[in-house]
């Protein structure tokens, strides 16, 4: 039978692939998690530790899907996606940072939002109508959906980013490409944008007006294909090897993504969430109290949120117990000063250049390692650290990081951005206008 979601918030009542994947949200608050995963026997089949990376994550996402979308399509679909690589280097020993930012957005949200236009253009093509692609970014996400939805027919992308909260040129990202790529400019954080896409799905009616979609991690699309680099990960270690992965976390899709792979038979020795002081995550694996609050500016701005939506998702995997989430999954927090100096250390000591989560994710990794000192650490460094230049020249100076050529070009484009308060209301009402 092919798969079936049902929400966080009900899980008696079941959507196919489609309503999950267009209309994000369950009316009910909830997100969408699948039915059933495959198991280790499904997915990890033998030779499956030689097969491209693109056929892995293929293998993978057709016994997850079980037939909701054709093989052959499904194997399209993926190719198109996982056209780049996510290597695994070694800089000190048992020390491994998984690089996930050589997609054109130079940010591991491209491998969810690549596959995601094209699931969503494939499940469209029918359709007479365009559809609208809301989507909230503190800094990457917005990039790599903009980059993979633009000059796509029949869809129209608008992307939610808090003002003076996302680097430079991370905000040419989202606001130069034009065409079919609208930004708003919100004078508030990440949460404040998330909260407005969210009011957008609950306004039943202008959802279905204007055939709304989100491309956030609230998503199931964005999430699923992200499990994909784990298992890639996992295998360029030597086999038998269980590895703890050390994920730089925000709203938490990377580390629920990593959960599910591990359910469908990943080896995994441990995850470990590093935070900045927007530490909710880590705080809740401490005490058993959920406390979402505001979330702080910090220079690994990526991370800034304070209420991730993905926590129910983590909530479920783990069956509402705490002690079963805190077993296999280890919080820390770390401030700017000590993610500067460990963009220092890092460089230093091994001569990588690591980008300011990547770097909070070294500092847990360390912690981790001194306790554990015979496990294999990966660290996922999410983004190029061009996109954080200011950041990076101020530690290590001017001529350290490279740009590469298409995050350069960006740097002379006008931005083009529509400014609005963080009121539902208002934005509501600006949306209202686009179906007018």
């Amino acid at each position: 039978m092919a798969q079936r979601f049902y929400s966080t918030s009900s899980a008696s009542e079941f959507v196919d692939l489609r309503e999950a994947v267009l209309r994000s949200l369950p009316p009910d608050n909830g997100l969408y998690m699948p039915e059933r995963l495959p198991g280790p026997e499904e997915v990890l089949q033998p030779g499956w530790r030689d097969w491209s990376f693109a056929e892995l994550g293929y293998r993978i996402v057709s016994a997850l899907f079980a037939g909701a979308v054709p093989e052959d399509t499904l194997r399209e679909i993926v190719g198109e996606s996982i056209n780049f690589d996510a290597p695994l280097v070694t800089i000190a020993e048992k020390m491994h940072v998984l690089e996930l930012f050589h997609g054109p957005s130079l940010a591991f949200k491209d491998f969810g939002a690549r596959f995601m236009a094209r699931l969503m253009g494939w499940l469209t093509r029918e359709d007479e109508r365009d559809l609208v692609v809301l989507v909230a970014t503190s800094g990457d996400t917005g990039g790599a959906v903009a980059s993979a939805f633009h000059g796509v027919p029949g869809t129209r992308v608008v992307v939610l980013y808090p003002s003076g909260k996302v680097s430079d040129l991370q905000e040419k990202q989202l606001t130069t490409l034009g065409d079919n790529i609208t930004a708003l400019e919100v004078s508030g954080t990440f949460d404040d944008c998330q909260r407005l896409v969210k009011a957008a799905f609950l306004n039943r009616e202008l959802s279905e007006e204007l055939n709304l979609t989100s491309a956030n991690s609230i998503n199931i699309a964005r999430l699923i294909p992200q499990a994909f680099y784990y298992f890639h990960a996992a295998r360029q270690l030597p086999e038998g090897a269980e590895p703890v992965f050390v994920v730089p976390s925000g709203n938490f899709g990377n580390l629920t993504a990593g959960l599910l792979a591990r359910l469908m038979g990943l080896p995994v020795g441990q995850f470990v969430a590093a935070t900045n002081v927007n530490d909710v995550v880590p705080a809740y694996l401490e005490s058993g109290i959920y406390e979402p609050r505001s979330s702080l500016p910090t220079i690994s701005n990526a991370m800034d949120v304070g209420a991730p939506s993905n926590f129910v998702r983590m909530l479920e995997i783990h069956q509402h117990q705490h002690g079963l989430m805190a077993s296999r999954i280890t919080g820390h927090r770390f401030d700017d000063d000590e993610t500067r100096a460990a963009i220092r250390a890092v460089k230093a000591d091994t001569g990588y250049v690591i980008d300011p989560h990547g770097a909070v994710a070294y500092l847990a990794a360390k912690s981790w390692q001194a306790d554990h000192p015979g496990d294999e650490m990966i660290v996922l460094e999410t983004a190029h650290p061009s996109k954080f230049l200011d950041v990076m020249e101020e530690e290590l100076g001017k001529g350290v990081v490279e740009i590469p050529e298409r995050l350069a070009c960006l740097a002379a484009r006008e931005k083009e951005a529509v400014e609005l308060p963080p009121e539902e209301e208002v934005f509501l009402d600006w949306l209202g206008q686009m179906s007018g």
